[in-house]
């Protein structure tokens, strides 16, 4: 219970996207991260303008009206149980937002970004005539045989024969391979090509979801993103696959960023931006109902965090959750929101402290050793150069997939912003992935990696990011393709190399903890050994 207190059947990468994400993706993240960065600087400068707008206002008003806010905030830790939306709600969401248009299958592309400097729109194509199909006027000039291969497919669709019309969007995306995408490919930027593979991937997607076969549309769900990260109904479906999967935490993360996607971008449509919390609310409360190891409690405040609050919360989470209090971990990573009431354009929007308490001590000691690292890594080494042994891989795996990574994707459910650091979630999934690879199951391991491409491929956009995370960003994209794809071997991948430094670390760690007790133990026994001496003499 939570509070409310104060690839045999996946279809193959095809070629053409694979140059265009894969030989050239350092190239498209660079473009990406400007394009972010200037896409939240206007953002932020409208925000500047409502807040000094909101100053302006604010110094009419008495002193004490603002305090009392404050207070009022800081003292929310009263017990609020999360209501029930009924799945009817849910399923009206996804009719609207997800299959949206079905039966005309409207045609979804984001605008490529201009050279000339000018401010980048996000903006999706949705021109379909009823009865003559769609209109690709407006849209990047699509080659004629493709056109023809997404006309048939959006006749089956209509039609409701999905599997006949996956097969034809598969066609689609075999002719993209071969460089059938654009009228004029040699002419043809990167990000138009992924735009119209991106719209490929989603009708997949839409199609699979409508065969009820969720875990055949993961992976399209996965590479829409990587190739079109900014247009929120990618990540909106994303969240639709993972519920029908029952990965609600992973739900609750895609509705959230496909919330702040849409806000970023310019979506004024409040309607559209209600549904989609609703969503998002929907899955924190079901994945909040399915947890049985720990249980949860977010505390509003408005001021800076101290000591005596922390040990406030954690007095209420044990009143609250007795049967929660072998281990309670508060995080500290990054502030949360929840959708009742986050406000994107409020900055910064209603932050939430998290509380987590576990009925198993170790893993909340664990969670909390893991978010103390520097660097990311979750095996326990006798020594930092040494092989894993085939049981010691899957014991890891393991502990790995059942008590670290669902309860990193619950935590990032209701935090935005991602990061390269230890609990990001990110980097856990691929060092994941490889330990997979040496268990040799391959379609897993390529399931975990595409889901970690696409949150690469989405951080830009929901935080700034400095030189260094941007070299980093690049060089893990690009190890992740070449994983894919079958090149080099496992063991010279970034994620790899940053787990064996976080190991040394806590191996040099681990020596001097030992170093400094042993010398200290020695330093009381010589003094215990002069004081008897001492003794011995006075006695003579």
């Amino acid at each position: 219970m939570s509070t409310l207190a104060n690839p045999p059947s996946i279809l193959e990468m095809p070629q053409e996207i694979k140059k265009s994400c894969g030989d050239k993706q350092v190239e498209i993240t660079v473009e990406r991260i400007k394009v972010a960065k200037s896409l939240k600087e206007k953002q932020s400068n409208d925000l500047e303008k409502v807040a000094f707008k909101r100053k302006a206002e604010g110094d009419e008003k008495p002193a004490g009206k603002k305090e009392a806010k404050i207070i009022e905030l800081d003292s929310l830790l009263i017990t609020m149980p999360l209501p029930h939306i009924p799945l009817k709600n849910i399923m009206d969401v996804e009719v609207k937002l997800v299959y949206v248009d079905e039966e005309n299958v409207s045609y979804e592309f984001v605008e490529s970004y201009p050279s000339t400097g000018n401010q980048p729109i996000c903006r999706a194509a949705e021109t379909v005539d009823p009865l003559r199909g769609p209109n690709f006027s407006v849209l990047p000039q699509i080659d004629k045989w493709l056109q023809v291969a997404l006309k048939d497919a959006s006749s089956c669709y209509r039609q409701k024969k999905y599997a006949v019309a996956a097969g034809q969007f598969r066609t689609a995306l075999e002719l993209c391979s071969k460089g059938a995408v654009l009228g004029k490919p040699f002419e043809a930027s990167a990000e138009d090509i992924a735009s119209v593979a991106s719209f490929i991937e989603t009708k997949l997607v839409a199609c699979y979801l409508r065969m009820r076969k969720p875990d055949l549309a993961l992976n399209h769900a996965h590479r829409s993103i990587v190739l079109n990260p900014a247009y929120f109904r990618n990540h909106l479906r994303q969240a639709t696959v993972f519920r029908c999967l029952e990965r609600y935490s992973e739900a609750a993360r895609s509705a959230m960023i496909a919330d702040y996607m849409f806000w970023l971008c310019g979506g004024s449509e409040h309607g559209i931006s209600k549904l989609i919390k609703l969503y998002w609310q929907a899955m924190i409360e079901e994945a909040i109902t399915r947890a049985e190891s720990f249980s949860v409690m977010y505390t509003p405040f408005a001021t800076k965090i101290r000591a005596d609050k922390i040990e406030k919360v954690k007095e209420v989470f044990t009143k609250i959750h007795p049967a929660y209090v072998e281990y309670i971990y508060t995080d500290f990573q990054g502030l949360h929101v929840l959708p009742q009431t986050v406000d994107w354009s409020s900055f910064p929007p209603q932050q939430y402290l998290l509380t987590l308490g576990f009925k198993n001590k170790e893993d909340g000691k664990f969670l909390e050793k893991m978010s103390s690292r520097k660097l990311p890594t979750f095996t326990e080494h006798k020594t930092p150069f040494g092989l894993l042994t085939r049981e010691d891989t899957v014991r890891h795996m393991e502990t790995m997939g059942k008590r670290i990574l669902p309860i990193l994707d619950f935590i990032r459910g209701t935090q935005l912003n991602g990061s390269f650091r230890a609990c990001s979630g990110v980097m856990e999934k691929l060092q994941y992935a490889s330990l997979l690879s040496r268990l040799q199951r391959v379609k897993e391991q390529s399931q975990v990696i595409n889901q970690a491409m696409a949150e690469l491929a989405t951080i830009p956009y929901l935080q700034d990011i400095s030189q260094q995370e941007a070299e980093l960003l690049q060089s893990l994209m690009a190890d992740a393709m070449d994983t894919l794809e079958g090149r080099r071997n496992d063991e010279e991948r970034v994620w790899n190399t940053i787990q064996k430094v976080g190991r040394i670390e806590d191996f040099l760690y681990q020596l001097e903890d030992s170093f400094l007790k042993t010398k200290k133990l020695r330093t009381a026994r010589r003094q215990k050994t002069k004081m008897k001496r001492l003794q011995t003499a006075q006695q003579s």
